[in-house]
């Protein structure tokens, strides 16, 4: 029989991070600190809103794009937040924003543009630009440089070939944020290389440090710039699955051509509940932000009292302490910390390469949780000292 597979996708590795939370299903009293999860319920209002669309009866396939009164609120929300100006027809609603992630790929690629990831970073934007036909150039990012990517490593790493900069930010893993000054200075590396930017901003609203800064308000970007977001994050909506993009005619037009032929529309329910989310939902957003700055400051007290080496994260919901110092790999240390003390993190080497030597730590869990993972983590460290 002839091998059914493609020979691209059985060189794709699979996530790294599922490796973990398979074992963890299986053990009792073990903790997970790994997914990148809220553990808030999705605010009542937003669920009654869908509660409400199915006893209206409203079953029916929406527009490829997405409902015209989502795609009015999201528009409305991102000159709200971000004083950015557009219409409802440059917007489309995807599957989660890993759909909208894909579908800029594959809408821009041809076999052999190069598109640069910084590192450590989310786990799809390597295997999506792969399966579009992309070759992947990852820049990695460093610790002295708060894992922000600087203007220097951007230029040194483009080449005649590359035509896509991804800039996730705030990152997961690492909690970094860009702020005004840095996508300033790599705006002009951009422009200066007539580079296309999709900037993955799912984390948006998890900002602690000043307000969020997106790179299509600097000037010249926004007709640059493929802008993703969602409702999973922010609104505690991950099962609701449902994300969005805003980016220049040229290109939407053909994304919305890929999701046509390959989702139709994303799923109605949580699209009219996601009108809510945006017209009514600020408030529960601040809320949970807060509480998530109170989980991010009690954990790297914790961490400072065990002597673990952290970089003090300013968004997501994700820390990512250092344990060079224990002469253990990243999944060494993770597989004997499950296996010693029942507490699931991720290695950081789950991220890139460059995360070797580090953990994934969320705090998307309560601090009754976090007080008691943190403690067997304590006294883990106590006998690796």
């Amino acid at each position: 029989m002839r091998d059914p597979l493609s020979k691209l996708i059985r060189t794709i590795p699979p996530s790294g991070i599922r490796k973990f939370f398979d074992i963890v299903s299986e053990m009792t009293d073990a903790i997970s600190l790994g997914v990148g999860e809220p553990d808030f319920d999705t605010p009542w209002h937003i669920r009654e809103e869908g509660i409400y669309s199915l006893e209206q009866g409203r079953t029916f396939y929406t527009s490829n794009a997405g409902l015209k009164e989502l795609k009015v609120e999201i528009t409305r929300y991102l000159k709200r937040r971000q004083q950015l100006v557009y219409s409802p027809d440059d917007v489309i609603v995807t599957v989660g924003g890993s759909e909208a992630i894909d579908i800029a790929l594959r809408a821009m690629l041809d076999p052999g543009d190069e598109v640069l990831i910084p590192q450590p970073s989310y786990v799809s934007y390597v295997p999506c630009t792969q399966l579009a036909g992309g070759t992947p150039v990852i820049i990695e990012l460093k610790e002295e440089n708060e894992f922000r990517l600087t203007a220097d490593e951007l230029e040194e790493a483009i080449t005649d070939k590359t035509k896509i900069l991804v800039l996730p930010f705030p990152n997961n893993p690492t909690g970094a944020i860009m702020e005004r000054k840095d996508l300033e200075a790599i705006a002009k590396v951009i422009i200066e290389h007539d580079l296309y930017v999709i900037s993955d901003e799912i984390y948006s609203e998890l900002t602690y440090s000043g307000e969020h800064v997106s790179i299509a308000s600097i000037p010249g970007m926004q007709e640059r710039t493929i802008l993703i977001n969602g409702f999973s994050k922010a609104y505690a909506m991950t099962g609701w699955r449902l994300g969005y993009a805003v980016a220049p005619s040229r290109i939407l037009e053909q994304m919305v051509k890929i999701h046509q032929f390959a989702i139709m529309c994303a799923p109605t329910v949580s699209q009219y509940a996601a009108v809510e989310a945006l017209s009514k939902g600020d408030g529960e957003v601040r809320k949970m932000r807060e509480s998530y700055d109170q989980r991010r400051r009690f954990l790297l007290e914790e961490f400072s009292k065990m002597g673990l080496d952290c970089f003090t994260p300013y968004g997501a919901f994700y820390a990512f302490p250092s344990i060079k110092r224990f002469g253990m790999t990243s999944e060494e240390f993770a597989e004997r910390l499950l296996r010693e003390q029942k507490v699931a993190v991720v290695p950081g080497t789950a991220f890139g390469a460059c995360g070797e030597g580090f953990l994934r730590i969320s705090y998307a869990y309560s601090i009754e949780d976090l007080k008691l993972a943190l403690g067997r983590i304590g006294e883990f460290v106590r006998t690796l000292n």
